[in-house]
């Protein structure tokens, strides 16, 4: 099984990383839509269940179950379809409609759960219908991109260690964070290399991950009901809380000015630099890197969509 899964091994990892013009700084993203199924998280996915796979976790007859908000479940999906062995994604309301219809044709099963927990999100809802699954599938598995350590390992081997190798000095690095593997790993090993750097964390307002207030959120793939255990091992100098209005006008601004169809996550951390290098000044350009985890089509609906825009502002309008 772990030789059948390596063969994929080269549709993962060693993204592009672009520069992008800027007035003030030297900005670079990593297009991580470049991946397996288009997104960063096949790094993940490809890492988690290699690593438990060569534990004897996982076998034939394992059915594979994982809490995501899309771009996980895609990526498992298509890994667990590959092995021929059974994968049972549980999603919420906030899905992307794309990723939804996707994961129903790709997936043995879909549980969708649709009662807000109460910080407001899902995802505590769908962490307790984990639960219940495991207790009722034979020989079911959890891969827990919240607490696995593999979530941590497979991004600082991954892009950590491919950002390291790229630059000789970085300044500064924007990263989003749902889960915390990505920003675990990454800052990490970016310390190691460059121990000055500064690992800014970009988080959604309402997201409970950096003691926001709890709100609803609309936007998923940024963010948190809960705060999971992996962002513990992060090392990060600053936070920001970006608004989902503001994610949007960050997606369509990198759209607009680099010709990138990114997803919210990407457009979140965009403006987050964007406000943060406002109003500075420096003698010498910094270095800058911020990533793309994916690309814009599953949000079609949503960020990119006029009429959902108008709902959007809405909703804030109704909460204010």
């Amino acid at each position: 099984m772990l030789e059948k899964l390596q063969k994929l091994g080269h549709l993962v990892g060693n993204t592009p990383l672009v520069p992008l013009e800027h007035p003030s700084i030297h900005l670079y993203t990593k297009l991580e839509y470049h991946n397996l199924m288009n997104s960063v998280k096949a790094r993940t996915a490809y890492y988690m269940l290699s690593s438990a796979i060569k534990r004897g976790e996982i076998h034939e007859g394992t059915t594979l179950i994982e809490s995501s908000s899309g771009n996980l479940a895609i990526a498992l999906a298509t890994f667990c379809q590959y092995l021929k062995i059974k994968f049972i994604p549980v999603i919420d309301p906030n899905i992307n409609g794309v990723y939804e219809d996707l994961l129903r044709s790709i997936s043995y099963q879909v549980v969708k759960v649709t009662d807000r927990d109460e910080t407001g999100g899902f995802l505590l809802t769908r962490l307790k219908k984990i639960q219940d699954l495991l207790h009722s599938i034979p020989n079911a598995y959890w891969t827990n991109q919240y607490q696995n350590p593999d979530n941590f390992y497979a991004h600082y081997h991954g892009i950590g260690t491919e950002l390291v190798q790229h630059f000789e000095t970085l300044d500064y690095a924007f990263i989003g964070v749902g889960t915390g593997g990505t920003i675990s790993g990454i800052s990490n090993r970016l310390k190691e290399a460059f121990p000055n750097v500064k690992v800014i964390a970009v988080d959604s307002e309402g997201s409970v991950i950096f003691n926001d207030k709890p709100k609803k959120r609309h936007i998923p793939g940024i963010g948190a009901s809960t705060v999971p255990e992996l962002v513990k091992r992060a090392v990060i100098d600053e936070v920001v809380h970006i608004s989902e209005q503001h994610t949007v006008e960050g997606c369509h601004q990198l759209f607009e000015n680099h010709g990138i169809f990114a997803g919210g996550s990407s457009g979140t951390s965009y403006y987050a630099i964007q406000q943060y290098f406002q109003d500075k000044a420096f003698a010498e350009k910094p270095n800058v890197v911020f990533l793309c985890p994916d690309n814009g089509v599953p949000y079609v609906q949503t960020v990119y969509n006029a009429e959902w825009i108008k709902w959007l502002l809405n909703q804030s309008v109704c909460i204010s």
